[in-house]
């Protein structure tokens, strides 16, 4: 259900795609989230809260790993959203990513949803 790709990013690991989705910028990274990778994901994010987004939704479906500096990114665009009256969505995470989320408590500062659909409704 793309309704249009607003842009894309991709450095070996980890493919980023974002688009609009009614109110919502829906943010997509697929593949390893890690040090060497953050910055692909850290970038749009910020860009879509720059562009006057307020409602972040991160589909983690197609997200393979998470270490913390890629929570950090998150916590960080969390923050950002926040600061503008926003915040971010988590939606469809992986087992092996929700435990990192749950091992930090990162879990309990994010609405998470069990589906990108769900996040969206919400």
């Amino acid at each position: 259900m793309d309704r249009g790709t607003v842009g894309s990013a991709h450095r070996g690991r980890l493919l980023v795609e974002v688009r609009k989705e009614g109110r919502s910028a829906v943010v997509t990274p697929a593949g390893e989230l890690d040090h060497h990778t953050a910055d692909l994901l850290r970038e749009p994010l910020e860009a879509c809260v720059d562009d006057g987004f307020k409602r972040l939704v991160v589909d983690c479906s197609r997200l393979e790993f998470c270490d913390s500096t890629g929570l950090n990114v998150l916590l960080g665009a969390r923050l950002k959203a926040e600061a503008v009256g926003g915040g971010v969505h988590l939606a469809g995470m992986q087992p092996v990513v929700a435990r990192v989320f749950e091992i930090t408590g990162a879990d309990a500062v994010f609405t998470v949803h069990g589906t990108l659909e769900a996040a969206l409704a919400d």
